[in-house]
């Protein structure tokens, strides 16, 4: 395998089709959320995946060992982690599948092209910027607060990319929720599916999962919930197999 590890980093077993992932030992680390986003992900074999702040690199090679994408983009404005991620897929071979690239998400359209991709998918900040506490590390604070880029420089940028008819995942909050669909709306992208990510049957959602297309009919599917553990603190059925445990 051909890559570089630092000393600040470790090896994550992804569980999958042998791939790992490379991370940084006091670094924004990849969760529950990316895990689900992949999942809710569907990509036929001729379509081209753009990944919007891709960080890791953990959407792209849990994309890759899912579906039968095309190809699959990265974009990450962080150099270090653009770089991290990108010896992740130098030593998982991926390189003939995925691409890893530095930049803004505000000059997306610049970069890439307008109507250039079938599929945008997103995992991004999901703190507006002057709330919450900030943290220290500037790493996880531009993973987590709208630092280099707000819900609505992600969605007009996903707009934008997207050919007509192109298709939109994101994981976000509840919270954002009027904001997510206001926004989607704005810039002529339709929700069309949304599902929520309950931790309990019965408690509130921690999570949401929203699909979009560019220039859609109006019509919101709301799918079941999905609940991640059950009465006795175990990851339910459906959650093992979210995170590859069953088949």
């Amino acid at each position: 395998m051909g890559f570089v590890l630092l000393p600040d980093e470790t090896l994550e077993d992804l569980q999958i089709k042998g791939l790992f992932l490379i991370q940084k030992k006091g670094s924004f680390r990849f969760g529950m959320d990316s895990v689900l986003l992949s999942n809710f992900v569907k990509v036929k074999a001729h379509q081209k995946v753009l990944d919007l702040g891709t960080g890791t690199g953990i959407l792209a090679v849990l994309i890759y060992a899912k579906t039968d994408a095309k190809s699959i983009t990265g974009l990450e404005i962080q150099p270090d982690i653009a770089d991290m991620a990108q010896r992740s897929i130098d030593g998982n071979n991926l390189n003939h599948k995925i691409s890893i690239v530095k930049g803004d998400i505000r000059e997306a359209v610049s970069i890439f092209g307008a109507a250039t991709y079938d599929i945008v998918v997103t995992n991004p900040p999901y703190t507006k910027a002057g709330s919450g506490r900030i943290n220290d590390v500037d790493s996880k604070a531009i993973s987590r607060h709208e630092i280099c880029c707000s819900l609505t420089d992600v969605l007009t940028a996903s707009s934008a990319i997207l050919k007509p008819n192109g298709e939109f995942f994101m994981v976000h909050r509840p919270e954002r929720l009027t904001d997510i669909i206001a926004g989607m709306r704005e810039v002529r992208i339709e929700p069309k599916i949304l599902r929520m990510v309950c931790p309990y049957q019965g408690k509130p959602p921690s999570l949401i999962l929203i699909k979009g297309i560019k220039n859609g009919n109006p019509g919101l599917k709301i799918m079941p919930d999905l609940i991640i553990y059950d009465e006795s603190g175990n990851y339910t059925r459906e959650a093992r197999i979210q995170y590859s445990m069953d088949q």
